[in-house]
């Protein structure tokens, strides 16, 4: 008999598309990301993928000192994967979203894989009340604003990080990030095993039709083989619908505030947690079995978290 395959839940507790004023369990403050990290991984996360925000406002942030706050009081408090993202916000520089990944060395850090617009605007028309000036602000401008990245911008991300022991999270938003990865993995910049995240519903990007999860499905098996290890998904309303498709096609899953607010139809999600429990439901459900932490690491081929600098 074959071994159980084990599936691996990443948590995004905050990130830097929704704004405080959208929902108050939102994660804010470097107290407030480590709670609902710890909290987050307690519920079966194995990897936390982690943005920073200003303390004063929500602001996204990637000033290393702001992570700094938050970093060990998760790595004393859980066992899970530290992923910093790369990605920062579509208007920061590449050398500004580099910062945290390259000072704190952590196991994971995120690598968006193609320039893209980033279309956020539209939840202006479900959101009308901002507490903070900067919030219409960051919406309204994701219409004329594209998240660069480059191919150079790409290379010097992975040729910053590789001394770290850094492995990355490859964000791809379409189908041709994918042919982008398998560029870089031609070029032998980048080694198996690929942890290949498929991001399905942003504006600018690939759908959450059922049948665009399984055109990139295809995609990345017929260019990447059995080079990678694949995750899932599904922004807003998307999220859930997307863990259950993608964990019956053989993926990973990846749930938290940054991608969705909500629990259900009409309902804010309370916590990171409860999203990471709703989809381990799901999981188990469908007869899979929680990948931990350090079993995260080994199907990762990650450095370990006493190989990191915070």
């Amino acid at each position: 008999m074959s071994a159980q395959r084990k599936v691996i839940i990443t948590c995004a507790p905050t990130g830097s598309i929704h704004t405080p004023s959208m929902s108050q369990y939102l994660p804010v403050t470097p107290e407030e990301i480590a709670d609902a990290g710890i909290a987050a991984a307690e519920a079966g996360a194995a990897i936390l993928h982690l943005h920073a925000r200003d303390p004063e406002d929500g602001r996204p942030t990637q000033d290393p000192d702001v992570f700094r706050q938050f970093l060990p009081t998760i790595k004393n408090n859980a066992n899970a994967v530290i992923n910093l993202t790369s990605g920062g916000a579509p208007s920061m520089t590449i050398e500004e979203r580099l910062q945290p990944a390259l000072q704190l060395k952590p196991e994971v850090a995120s690598l968006n894989m193609g320039s893209m617009n980033f279309g956020l605007y539209p939840m202006l028309n479900r959101f009308k009340d901002f507490k903070y000036e900067w919030e219409q602000a960051h919406l309204e401008n994701s219409r004329d604003l594209v998240f660069k990245n480059t191919f150079a911008d790409i290379e010097y991300i992975l040729s910053s990080c590789r001394e770290n022991g850094t492995r990355f999270e490859f964000e791809c938003y379409d189908i041709s990030h994918v042919y982008n990865l398998a560029h870089f993995l031609d070029r032998g910049l980048v080694q198996p095993p690929l942890f290949v995240q498929s991001v399905m519903g942003i504006l600018g990007g690939i759908g959450a039709h059922p049948d665009d999860l399984e055109h990139m499905r295809r995609t990345a098996n017929r260019l990447l083989g059995d080079a990678y290890q694949w995750s899932v998904l599904g922004a807003g309303r998307n999220q859930m619908d997307i863990a259950r498709q993608g964990a019956s096609l053989g993926s990973n899953v990846r749930v938290g505030l940054e991608d969705s607010l909500w629990a259900g139809p009409g309902k804010l999600a309370e916590s990171n947690a409860q999203q990471v429990t709703i989809v381990r439901g799901i999981l188990e459900e469908l007869g899979l079995e929680i990948a931990t932490p350090d079993e995260a690491r080994e199907i990762l081929s990650l450095k370990g978290a006493d190989q990191v600098a915070f």
